[in-house]
């Protein structure tokens, strides 16, 4: 797969990373697909399989221009001067705006808008994105195990975001080496790891390397994401982020996990429920049977996602183009 990596200043003292993806086929055919990661995590996930195709490499074989973002304070994005105190308002209208233009004005993209895939609290910043933007130039939202209303959590994620206040005092360093140094003794203990996947669905000899993704948290997203949690509906700028997307009408592919721990299904089926788009233009992906369950990293990592995400996802993709 043929790649290019991207720098470009956010206008806030970052300058945010781009990985764009050429199709093997003619990339004019379909819209461009940017792909945003999710909640302490980074895109290195989205180009590595541990068993197969990635989402960029399955993306791009069938036809489709996929760039992957990587945020202030993610992957290879670089601070030169510009704060660590940030919103999830600053990602979704500043980063996520520049990337989206930056794409969209890229030589040889002719189209007008962009598609985008958004992984979990990366969807959350798509929903924000389309909701207080206007004039947005998205074409659908792919919400891969997204939240927009917290319908129903996990005791495990209310414990640990339960006091807001705290979690913004409270830096948060080394989570990767951390992540590491425990997964040993996660893998003797499989019951443990459950909530976020099940390490009998993936490639345990390359398990390891899934750490790559992991990021530090910011601490001022912490508060804010404890805070939202709690009151269940995300506000920012006094607007119910639940109720402004019922202003938008954009395509929707709302991906579900059928044993999602971190974001349960009813959680991540609230922006379909709620957002302004006709029922023609939405469609929902719940992933996983009774005997095979998903939990919320296998949508991305498992043996089985080039099969039950990968391809229902470019079919869908294709249908709403």
């Amino acid at each position: 797969m043929k790649s290019k990596t991207h720098y470009i200043p956010n206008g806030a003292g970052w300058l945010i990373e781009l990985k764009q993806c050429f199709p093997k086929k003619n990339r004019a055919s379909y819209r461009p697909l940017l792909i945003v990661p999710g909640y302490g995590m980074n895109s290195f996930i989205f180009g590595y399989h541990p068993s197969g195709l990635s989402m960029e490499e399955y993306l791009t074989d069938h036809g489709f221009e996929t760039w992957s973002l990587n945020l202030r304070n993610q992957g290879g994005a670089r601070c030169e001067g510009g704060s660590r105190r940030y919103s999830l308002k600053d990602l979704a209208c500043t980063d996520l705006a520049v990337a989206i233009d930056f794409v969209l004005g890229h030589p040889g993209t002719r189209h007008k808008k962009v598609d985008l895939i958004g992984c979990s609290l990366g969807g959350t910043l798509a929903y924000l994105h389309v909701a207080l933007n206007k004039k947005h130039r998205v074409g659908t939202i792919a919400a891969m195990g997204a939240p927009l209303s917290w319908e129903q959590s996990h005791v495990l994620v209310r414990w640990l975001f339960y006091f807001p206040k705290l979690l913004g005092w409270i830096p948060v360093f080394h989570t990767r080496w951390l992540v590491r140094a425990v997964l040993p003794l996660l893998l003797q203990f499989p019951k443990l790891l459950e909530i976020y996947l099940h390490p009998d669905l993936i490639n345990k000899r390359a398990i390891g390397r899934l750490t790559e993704t992991v990021e530090n948290p910011n601490r001022f997203l912490n508060e804010e994401i404890a805070r939202w949690i709690k009151q269940k509906d995300l506000v920012v700028d006094g607007k119910n982020l639940t109720a402004e997307l019922r202003n938008v009408t954009c395509n929707l592919i709302c991906i579900l996990a059928n044993s999602d721990g971190v974001v349960p299904m009813p959680t991540a089926l609230s922006a379909y429920q709620n957002i302004g788009t006709p029922d023609r233009r939405k469609e929902i992906l719940v992933v996983g049977t009774e005997d095979l369950r998903f939990a919320h990293a296998d949508l991305f990592v498992s043996d089985f996602s080039q099969q039950m995400v990968f391809a229902p996802l470019v079919s869908h993709l294709r249908k709403m183009n």
